[in-house]
């Protein structure tokens, strides 16, 4: 199978050192790399080329991000943060981490309503993409911003709320980089908390099957990780929300069939917890739970492929044993998968728009040509549900059919036309999935 431009090539190494994402499998086009520190130094990078892109912490692992001309990536003179604790809001640089912003809130005594995996990851990048955290009452990150404010194909400054902006400002939050270079995001807050985290080994897909609102229903977020072999979950994390002043509740020995663990695990069997966060049950703060690994670690040296892919919630059932039919194909080039439940919202091109859904994620083996022959196998079984794929993360799914998963497409390419009417800010994988509005 021949691969597109956005997605990882055997083709030669340009002359020149070249520049790689965080996994190191994408190699982008230019070597051409700027950095902005201010927000006028962003619009002298904007208005002296015909075509540019924002690189954030590179975690990305297709194209999305890609260039053929100019790479920008921000800097950190104006790493200032302003917190409105009256507002429970708080605005912060496009280039600051979900890590630093953490650390920031919490010694203030304030959180957010959730975080991903990862906390190195860059706000605005995951913001952009519609990154998320688990839980089944939790939308993903983008569903916390409250104002945004960015840089435009002309050089122009424009802002953007939830307050004035409606429609618009929905449309433009999860916006892939297409629209233009975001300077600063408004979060909302809450007062910080304390969770609890355990971990069960081997719970039986059969119990999964059965029960499967009742497990994601079980704590604040919720993850099942697999292999997909011998029909069972290898690892349930179940982060359970602590009431301050409460006493520290009994943890059951038993979930729904599955074993409590006796001792910290990583999500890879026979791999050192010492990157992850707290578990047996030990109570900490929201920052050091919701990720699976710590802040001061990091979880791997990037030697792996991502592809994530979600369903409606209503069809939980039915695409999970879809994808266990494939087990015998996933053996030999998966290394870890991982289920969790994502809230409705109302962002255009956010994959949850509109419906609960259930993320399957992958975690492969570096291996691009093996996995490019599973991934058509797994979009061939998930899409009957409408399946759409992490904007991220790898993927074979034809343009027409991501299309039609996104009833908002036709409002959002008016944006693209009114905020970047030359394409500035296009590129293959935008010209290919989201089309023209030239």
């Amino acid at each position: 199978m021949e691969s597109p431009s956005f997605l990882p090539s055997s083709s030669p190494v340009p002359v020149g050192p070249p520049l790689l994402n965080w996994a190191g499998n994408y190699r982008y086009s230019t070597t051409r790399l700027a950095q902005a520190d201010t927000t006028e130094q962003v619009r002298e990078a904007v208005r002296a080329t015909d075509q540019l892109k924002v690189l954030g912490s590179r975690h990305c692992f297709n194209g999305i991000a890609d260039s053929t001309q100019q790479l920008l990536a921000l800097g950190a003179a104006e790493q200032s943060i302003s917190l409105d604790a009256d507002a429970r809001t708080v605005t912060v640089p496009a280039s600051i981490t979900y890590g630093q912003l953490a650390l920031y809130l919490h010694s203030r005594g304030f959180a957010l309503h959730n975080l991903a995996s990862l906390p190195h990851i860059s706000v605005a990048g995951a913001c952009a993409t519609a990154t998320h955290g688990s839980g089944i009452g939790h939308g993903n990150l983008a569903t916390a911003v409250r104002a945004m404010e960015m840089v435009l194909a002309s050089g122009e400054i424009w802002g953007l709320s939830q307050e004035n902006d409606g429609d618009e400002f929905r449309g433009a939050i999860v916006h892939l980089g297409a629209l233009g270079v975001v300077t600063k995001l408004t979060l909302a807050v809450e007062p910080t908390f304390q969770l609890r985290q355990d971990v069960y080994e081997n719970l039986p897909l059969t119990q999964v099957y059965e029960h499967f609102a009742a497990i994601q229903a079980s704590a604040y977020s919720v993850s099942l990780f697999t292999d997909w072999q011998q029909e069972r979950v290898t690892q349930v994390w179940l982060k359970q929300r602590l009431t301050p002043g409460a006493p520290l509740q009994h943890t059951p020995s038993d979930f729904f069939g599955a074993p409590r663990a006796t001792q910290n695990l990583h999500p890879l069997a026979g791999l050192s917890p010492v990157n992850c966060t707290e578990q047996m049950g030990v109570p900490g703060p929201w920052y050091d739970r919701l990720p699976h690994f710590r802040l001061g670690f990091t979880p791997s040296s990037g030697q792996e492929l991502q592809s994530e892919y979600f369903v409606p919630l209503r069809h939980a059932e039915e695409a999970i044993r879809a994808v266990a039919r494939l087990h015998e194909h996933l053996r030999p080039c998966l290394q870890i998968s991982e289920m969790r439940t994502v809230a409705a919202d109302a962002l255009w091109l956010s994959p949850c728009y509109r419906q609960d859904s259930l993320g399957i994620h992958f975690t492969w083996k570096p291996n691009w040509a093996a996995v490019s022959q599973v991934l058509p196998l797994l979009e061939r079984e998930l899409s009957p549900f409408g399946v759409r794929p992490h904007w991220g993360k790898l993927f074979t799914l034809p343009a027409a059919h991501l299309q039609r998963q996104y009833e908002k497409l036709p409002a959002f390419q008016a944006l693209m036309a009114q905020y970047d009417p030359t394409g500035k800010f296009r590129n293959a994988f935008v010209d290919t999935y989201l089309g023209s509005s030239l």
